[in-house]
């Protein structure tokens, strides 16, 4: 089993007395490559002991956070090593006491798994309602601003309604609304939304993807799993020689950045454009006006060739929409720890802490 470790604590604001309230906590972020899991000794407190699992090294949900939980016993990091409460954000719908992974070979039963790992609540939300449960307490220094001409180099701001998209494996959405009893996620399952083409290019593009998959969503192309299909099909309408096989979203990005790969550096800008349009599509439907949040792993990746791209030029071409999305400050998380802060406030809502 492969263990990657990050001892880098989840800060987080304004903390909260402690509560008994089945302390310490057992939290997790959970998508279709890796597995993050956290632990936190008190309401409002810090996310510590952050190690991440490869999902491909170990058979299941349960016996990688198991494996967790033996390596903070055995490094005598916690005098309380079993968790009463656990928050575990995973990458799919939520639905019922079966969970199948949406891009991953995990499948369990949230029964099973509450009573594998002896704790007295477990929680389960998509990974998408934890990050975006994060939102309204991410610092300056876990973000950098997507600049647009209107909002120059504004970040969001923290109130009424935000939404989060993240490119990693997957393609996730959520959002996060205000209210008098303090902050309520949305998830839901927006990366399956059908894509639209925004220019003949792009028509030609998904025309070619749709020869292959019967409904081309934006996950289909906007994903770690989509990269290379949308790299074929941008080899196939520009008439270049197709792509090797087996190619991984990874090896094109490190293609575009060579600039010796024009048909992966088309891809990219493909893909950048794509998601700005997705991007301002879910600004639209959610009324995000105080902003919207880029996640997951691979936008990080791209450096100027995301922050020269026409994401924000496209983001904000809406029509008679264009006014109220110029105004939408829009921002990428820098900190992949940022979904762990998500799901410990998933179980302080329902510890009577006080909301903020």
């Amino acid at each position: 089993m492969s263990a990657l470790s990050d001892t880098r604590p989840v800060h987080r604001n304004a903390p909260s007395a402690p509560t008994a309230a089945g302390l310490p906590w057992l939290v997790a972020d959970v998508g279709g490559t890796n597995a993050r899991f956290g632990w936190v000794r008190e309401v409002g407190g810090e996310v510590l002991h952050v190690r991440q699992r490869e999902v491909s090294g170990s058979p299941s949900l349960a016996a990688a956070a198991q494996s967790y939980l033996e390596e903070l016993a055995q490094e005598g990091l916690e005098s309380q090593p079993q968790p009463g409460r656990a928050a575990l954000a995973v990458a799919t719908a939520i639905q019922g006491d079966r969970v199948t992974m949406t891009n991953s070979p995990w499948s369990f039963s949230r029964t099973e798994l509450q009573r594998d790992l002896g704790l007295e609540q477990l929680h389960l939300l998509n990974d998408f309602e934890a990050l975006a449960l994060s939102l309204p307490r991410l610092s300056a220094s876990q973000l950098r601003a997507i600049p647009g001409p209107h909002t120059g180099s504004a970040l969001p701001r923290p109130s009424a309604t935000l939404a989060v998209i993240g490119p990693g494996t997957g393609l996730g959405v959520g959002g996060v609304v205000q209210t008098p009893q303090g902050w309520q996620a949305l998830p839901g399952e927006g990366g399956h939304a059908t894509l639209a083409a925004t220019d003949d290019f792009e028509s030609e593009v998904l025309a070619q993807v749709r020869r292959h998959f019967e409904h081309v969503s934006a996950e289909r192309v906007l994903s770690g799993i989509g990269l290379p299909i949308l790299q074929e099909a941008v080899a196939a309408v520009l008439g270049a020689a197709p792509p090797s096989a087996g190619l991984s979203a990874r090896e094109i990005v490190e293609g575009a950045q060579s600039g010796h790969d024009p048909v992966s550096l088309r891809t990219v800008q493909t893909f950048c454009a794509l998601l700005g349009s997705f991007a301002g599509n879910v600004a639209l439907t959610l009324g995000a006006r105080q902003g919207v949040y880029i996640g997951g792993g691979i936008v990080p990746r791209l450096g100027p060739l995301f922050t020269e791209s026409r994401f924000r030029e496209r983001f904000e071409a809406k029509g008679r929409f264009r006014a109220y999305l110029q105004e939408v400050p829009t921002a990428l998380i820098t900190d992949t720890l940022a979904a762990l802060t998500g799901s410990a406030f998933a179980l302080e809502q329902g510890s009577g802490a006080p909301r903020r």
